[in-house]
């Protein structure tokens, strides 16, 4: 047997992190000089401090000690449901920060107050108050700092007394925030922007009287918070948004001009404020520029708004790549776009049936399109753009191998095949960020058998310096255990279509010949996510092969980076396709000799969850257990931006939600089930499993569960964490799920 320490999950949820230092929210000053990063603390793998690395000296400095200046103030609950947004919840410390212009300092919040950091050390507190200062940021050029409070926009200069500059119009009227779905759906956090210049701010004005309200009860260990929750479920009201220009007084206002040159075959005639803002932006014409999406998301206008007057005009348009209205797509949205000095705009799309990057060429009223990069692979990240050397820097999958993201640089002199050059090694799979001026990139990646590792290069992809080696020397928290480290495995089989090839990632224990072993089926199955990747998945699988499982998770169809055809079966269509193709990845393991095919056991949440139900509901007998968390059961209670994205206004299509819903066929599970759930879950909301619940409860239906007070979709932390994945296989063990004696 192999010598090495066997994982618990006691120890994989414990400080330090056995992935090592994860530092976040990297960044480069405005003049390339320092590097500045959120990193964790040993004794506390979830508070982060703020550190400095000089590249002229190599020097590490903890530029702000969070446990040291803050003050542990509550945070406001608007605040707290902003982290959820975000997927920091959890975290404590310092989560953001902001560089001042001329790289002498940073923004720092930290317990619902604003910092200064200087780089000398000093640290400047700007706001004291009860209340909490939401969506800060430094103006353009550094002389005020805004902030959101009690639904209005304040702006101050530095170091004077804040204002707000936006009225105060009662508890439907928010000033400045991003609204619900614009938070959860469309990774848009924010809901103001400063002008490069510091004259005009754009200002989000967000009526919710029209939206539905959820009464959420947040039920925690020793007492129960109702909130009533403005929440768009699918096929109701979005809240009304508007945008407004002003100067930082907040004089001078003009509302801009958002409904005008609405195509009626794509927007609601009867209604022209039933769309998305999707993006907003300053160009370097110092016009404001706005991405108008329809509310089925299969069409979106570019407007160019004039910052004086409000007016705006049509300047680009983006359809959906299945075509026509009504062939079955949807426009994923990206931040994959920027706009250059000479007034060109790099643009980023699927319109040829994989995302690609294209150029708009200045001059010519952005009719004169360029296409950049072309093949069956997909751009998963434009990075940035040495505007000088006129290179393009992109990550996106290798061809023929989905499994791996490289970094590439892409001469615009010379663009496809010709012009680009990949920047970084094989075996590994990367993400990348740069400097606005496009010298210096910062690299991040793993391998199977390699903790994420981040360093500086140049922009030939020379590494320059560590950010974080985080090699696995004796003093690295994983090294104990890295002598019982199993490889995965990775291999394909057909999809239910017979045709498509669909990518597995397996990991064994040990294994004795003759023997047969358990499967933990790990699925989330939904859109979105890429699980099977050549990266580092951390300690947790690990340990569920420790205890004697195997390993096993399969992308279906309907899953991210293998182009629209990939993506396109689950149009109209969720819970249908992506339990066919699991059901081969299961019918697979059962043909695998040292495979117990009597023991695949099911774990998802989220979309995992709902996946794991309707995979039950559909195939009784095939699996031996299922764990289901934090499901969304009917999808008539999830958000609009979302879930008409994939499956159309449950007004117009009400056969596809009640095909797509896990309640009516909920009676057929027959299979062991494990129902898990947090009792303060404001995204998938609790009355997703309470339905579930009643309906198994009143038709006999047995089932365990595992409910979690005062636990949002996030059930996690040192303590939580270990006693869900130990509920988790005690249900297991209780049922047979066992590994062979």
């Amino acid at each position: 047997m192999t010598e090495g320490l066997d994982l618990t999950f006691e120890r994989v949820f414990a400080s330090p992190s056995l992935n090592g230092p994860s530092p976040r929210e990297a960044k480069l000053s405005p003049d390339g000089r320092y590097l500045t990063v959120l990193r964790n603390r040993d004794d506390d793998l979830e508070r982060y401090d703020l550190w400095g690395f000089d590249r002229e000296t190599s020097e590490w400095t903890m530029l702000v000690d969070s446990e040291r200046l803050g003050t542990g103030r509550e945070l406001s609950e608007d605040e707290k449901m902003q982290r959820e947004r975000a997927r920091v919840g959890n975290l404590k410390g310092i989560i953001s920060y902001q560089w001042a212009s001329d790289g002498t300092g940073v923004l720092v919040p930290l317990d619902g107050d604003l910092y200064l950091a200087k780089l000398d050390g000093t640290v400047t507190r700007l706001t004291d108050t009860e209340e909490s200062e939401l969506n800060p940021k430094l103006s353009s050029k550094g002389r005020y700092v805004s902030f959101v409070r009690d639904r209005q926009l304040w702006v101050g200069e530095v170091g004077m007394e804040a204002a707000p500059i936006t009225p105060k119009e009662g508890d439907t009227i928010r000033w400045g925030e991003a609204e619900f779905v614009a938070q959860e759906e469309m990774s848009r956090l924010t809901g103001y922007w400063w002008e490069p210049n510091d004259l005009r701010i754009a200002v989000q004005r967000t009526d919710e009287e029209r939206v539905g309200i959820v009464t959420r009860a947040a039920i925690g260990a020793a007492g129960t918070k109702v909130f009533d929750q403005r929440y768009p479920v699918a096929g109701s009201d979005n809240a009304v948004v508007e945008l407004f220009l002003m100067d930082p007084d907040g004089g001078n206002q003009v509302k801009v001009d958002l409904t005008s040159n609405q195509d009626p075959a794509y927007y609601n005639a009867d209604d022209p404020t039933d769309f998305y803002i999707a993006r907003v932006d300053w160009g370097p014409d110092d016009y404001l520029y706005v991405q108008r999406q329809n509310r089925e998301q299969t069409w979106m206008d570019l407007l160019r708004v004039n910052p004086s007057s409000g007016a705006s005009e049509i300047v680009l348009q983006e359809q959906d790549a299945g075509g026509p209205k009504g062939k079955g797509y949807w426009i994923n949205l990206s931040d994959n776009y920027k706009f250059l000095k000479d007034g060109s705009l790099l643009w980023w799309s699927e319109r040829d049936g994989f995302a690609h990057l294209y150029l708009y060429l200045a001059g010519e009223d952005w009719r004169s399109l360029q296409q950049l990069t072309k093949g069956r692979y997909v751009v998963t990240k434009l990075v940035g753009v040495d505007q000088e050397a006129g290179l393009v820097y992109y990550t996106a999958t290798s061809e023929g191998d989905p499994l791996e993201q490289h970094v590439y640089a892409l001469d615009l002199a010379r663009p496809r095949a010709s012009g680009v050059t990949r920047l970084t090694e094989s075996d590994y799979t990367h993400t990348a960020s740069m400097d606005e001026a496009g010298k210096t990139l910062l690299i991040s990646r793993s391998s199977r058998n390699q903790p994420p590792q981040s360093y500086i290069a140049d922009g030939t992809g020379l590494r320059l310096a560590w950010v974080e080696e985080n090699a696995l020397d004796a003093d690295h928290p994983y090294t104990p255990y890295v002598a019982s480290h199993r490889q995965p495995e990775f291999g394909t089989i057909k999809a239910a279509d017979g045709e498509t090839d669909l990518y597995w990632k397996m990991v064994t224990p040990e294994m004795e010949p003759g023997k047969k072993y358990p499967v933990f089926y790990y699925h989330y199955s939904g859109p979105g996510p890429q699980i099977v990747t050549r990266g580092w998945d951390g300690a947790l699988q690990q340990a569920v092969v420790d205890a004697g499982y195997i390993w096993f998770e399969l992308d279906n169809r309907g899953t991210a980076n293998r182009g629209v055809d990939f993506e396109q079966p689950l149009y109209r269509a969720m819970g249908g396709v992506e339990v066919e193709d699991q059901k081969g990845g299961a019918e697979f393991l059962k043909t695998l000799d040292y495979v117990d095919a009597d023991k695949i056991a099911l774990y998802g949440w989220s979309y995992g969850g709902y996946m794991t139900l309707k995979q039950m509901q559909a195939d009784p007998g095939l699996y031996a257990a299922g764990i289901s968390g934090a499901p969304v059961t009917k999808w008539e209670l999830y958000d609009t931006h979302y879930t008409e994205r994939y499956m159309g206004d449950p007004r117009e299509v009400t056969e596809a939600y009640e095909t797509a819903s896990a309640i009516p066929d909920a009676t057929k599970i027959s299979d062991p089930l494990l129902l898990i759930h947090g009792m303060a879950d404001d995204n998938v909301v609790f009355e997703n499993s309470s339905e579930l619940i009643s309906v198994l409860q009143e038709n006999n239906v047995p089932f365990e569960m595992m409910l979690y007070p005062g636990y949002t979709h996030r059930v996690a932390g040192e303590n939580i964490s270990p006693h869900l994945w130990n509920t988790i296989f005690t249900f297991l063990e209780r049922n047979g799920v066992t590994p062979p004696e």
